[in-house]
């Protein structure tokens, strides 16, 4: 077997969750990079109410597109434990089993998004004057959602091998081919919002076909075996017990999109979407050394679980941890000196500043805790433990956040709805800590 793989259960921790974590946030930093970007072109050569736009259609396009997300999580917790256990057979089974369910599953839901496109967005906040805008935006993105679902799915099953830089560049070349292709078809072009949703549909398409080029020619472990396509009911319930909670996290902030949204246009109007756009496209991109964390932290964590070394799984979890929490802190003190000066990027509207400033304060607040939340849920979704993987996945967004903003704003206004972030970080991060610590001291036993 070549190397790459066999080190995830030999060499040091450290040395290892750097090795990963670089290359993955590297390619996480590019696409926030991207879709700032993408957001300062459409806030300024279109208008703030194309913010509101994108931050409406963003979370469908995800919401669909996660089904490869899904099942390349899902499937990459076996192929790592596979690989760890010297089991290449069914790691290629599984494999063939995560494409054909990833491009059927991707067709089907496209096809319905167009079928439903106006209720869709609706349900999502798509109203008053941000409903054509989505429209035009969301026709375009969905013709490149099938592609964002195989590069998703690629990207983990090429990462559970071993192979950080090459998923990386998964990441990075539709991220980089966005950045050039926005300011030609916004500005140059004048096709205004709809050139932006042109940009990113090319790219995706591009990076699937990266993806595509690398199983076929490249060095690639897990080759296509078309015997292994065939699906196999058992193995498609196993990758759908893990990567179920995938689709729940995503569902859960699809669903915390929808309050929000709602939420925001009731007591701030299309401004107020706006601004938790400028907050969201902002905390995409400040987290991202903390999530690359994360995203190396879990073929370590499912490789060594694999190989029966249990040692090597809580040093995994403590040093995973330690980083993230470190780097987060970081990330919190910037924010708090700079939040200012990062929203007028966006836009030049200075109410929009003013008021996006102050909600950025709040959104960050308790960053510090989202790394023992990250890599508590992170730890169970590797190993192929799913119930407690979803309660985990579950807690911040949807046990938490969801009734504070349904909640809080009836009583502080929009402002509520900003407090409600912090609260729901010290929350989450708590539960996750006492399940932590409970499997680490009754059930980390081979």
């Amino acid at each position: 077997m070549p190397k790459s793989s066999e080190e995830l259960g030999t060499e040091s921790i450290s040395k290892l969750l750097i090795k990963q974590s670089v290359p993955a946030s590297i390619g996480f930093l590019v696409m926030s990079i991207y879709s700032i970007v993408d957001t300062i072109y459409v806030g300024r050569f279109v208008g703030p109410l194309a913010i509101g736009a994108i931050t409406v259609v963003m979370p469908i396009s995800f919401l669909i597109s996660s089904i490869g997300m899904a099942i390349g999580i899902g499937g990459s917790s076996i192929i790592s434990r596979a690989l760890g256990s010297k089991d290449r057979k069914r790691a290629l089974k599984t494999f063939g089993n995560m494409v054909n369910m990833t491009l059927h599953f991707s067709i089907l839901l496209v096809i319905l998004g167009f079928i439903y496109d106006d209720e869709i967005l609706n349900i999502f906040g798509g109203k008053g004057d941000i409903l054509p805008l989505a429209k035009e935006y969301f026709e375009v993105i969905l013709i490149g959602v099938p592609f964002l679902a195989w590069s998703m799915m690629s990207n983990n099953v090429i990462r559970a091998q071993g192979k950080p830089k090459v998923a990386m560049l998964i990441m990075v070349i539709p991220a980089v081919l966005n950045i050039i292709l926005d300011p030609i078809f916004i500005i140059a072009f004048k096709m205004g919002l709809g050139g932006a949703a042109w940009a990113t549909t090319i790219s995706y398409v591009v990076s699937a076909g990266y993806a595509l080029f690398y199983f076929l020619k490249g060095d690639s472990e897990i080759k296509f075996v078309l015997k292994y396509f065939k699906l196999d009911l058992a193995l498609i319930k196993e990758i759908f017990s893990i990567g179920s909670i995938t689709l729940a996290r995503q569902g859960s902030i699809s669903l915390l999109i929808v309050v929000l949204n709602h939420s925001l246009y009731a007591y701030a109007g299309e401004m107020g979407i706006s601004i938790y756009g400028i907050a969201n496209r902002v905390m995409m991109f400040a987290l991202f050394p903390v999530i690359g964390i994360v995203q190396g932290f879990l073929p370590i964590a499912g490789y060594n679980y694999g190989a029966k070394n249990a040692t090597r799984v809580k040093l995994s979890i403590n040093t995973a941890i330690k980083y993230g929490t470190t780097l987060a802190s970081m990330i919190l003190v910037l924010i708090f000196i700079f939040s200012d000066k990062v929203v007028n990027a966006f836009t030049t509207d200075a109410d929009l500043i003013k008021d996006s400033s102050f909600a950025l304060i709040f959104v960050f607040m308790m960053t510090p805790l989202i790394a023992v939340q990250m890599v508590g849920s992170g730890y169970f979704q590797a190993i192929g433990k799913a119930l407690p993987a979803l309660l985990l996945t579950m807690t911040k967004q949807g046990f938490f956040l969801i009734p504070l903003v349904l909640i809080l704003p009836k009583f502080y206004g929009v402002n509520g709805i900003w407090y409600s972030f912090p609260i729901a970080d010290v929350l989450s991060a708590l539960v996750t800590w006492i399940f932590l610590r409970i499997e680490i001291k009754n059930h980390l036993v081979f």
